[in-house]
């Protein structure tokens, strides 16, 4: 069965507005895809998100449906802007409303989202990079999601305002080859916690 990646990009832009932080991820994408990963993008600027710490706050929430994909993914990476030397309010708002599920287990008493592989997608054209990195990586391994080495790839310009990724970014090798080594990674990890997920001696949710 192939694996599935689920790639949520919390750029303030919706579809159809140019993302530098998808266009690196397109860089993974193609990896995951040569590798027969099925890989599914979302931005979530497109979805009605309260602001929260559940898994549902109600009518007209489009967090569930978002969950869902998440869960039913081996890997999932999540993009970032900096804005302000930190990751965007919406990644800090998809890490508030994922920590609402964190008292969810699976079918062995473990967080729900054990098992998985995660990883971070970050751009901007000033500082922040590794810090919003540190951020939603964190975040994402406390709630169970396994961290590969490596599992983090970003780009950033000069202090101040400057072009970014999409015009000044593309050539850089050490970028290209954080995003190559995060997606081999993830891969890898995914495809060992299918064929041997981590056990439920001594992580059971009591």
């Amino acid at each position: 069965m192939a694996l599935k990646c689920v790639f949520l990009n919390t750029s303030l832009k919706k579809s159809g507005e140019q993302s530098n932080t998808e266009a690196l991820f397109d860089e993974a994408k193609r990896v995951y895809e040569k590798e027969g990963v099925e890989v599914e993008v979302l931005r979530l600027a497109d979805y009605n998100v309260p602001v929260g710490i559940s898994d549902d706050l109600g009518e007209g929430d489009e967090w569930p449906g978002i969950l869902q994909k998440i869960l039913n993914a081996d890997i999932f990476i999540l993009g970032s802007p900096v804005w302000l030397g930190e990751k965007s309010s919406l990644a800090k708002k998809a890490l508030e409303r994922l920590n609402g599920s964190s008292g969810q287990t699976n079918d062995k008493g473990q967080e729900i989202f054990y098992n998985r592989v995660a990883g971070a997608v970050v751009t901007g054209n000033e500082d922040g990079a590794k810090h919003a990195s540190h951020d939603i990586i964190y975040g994402l391994s406390h709630l169970g999601f396994t961290i590969p080495p490596n599992a983090d790839a970003y780009w950033v310009g000069e202090a101040g305002p400057g072009p970014s990724y999409i015009k000044a970014g593309t050539d850089s090798d050490f970028t290209q080859n954080a995003i190559t080594t995060m997606a081999y990674n993830t891969i890898h990890f995914a495809r060992m916690l299918n064929a041997k997920p981590i056990p439920a001696e001594g992580n059971v949710t009591k």
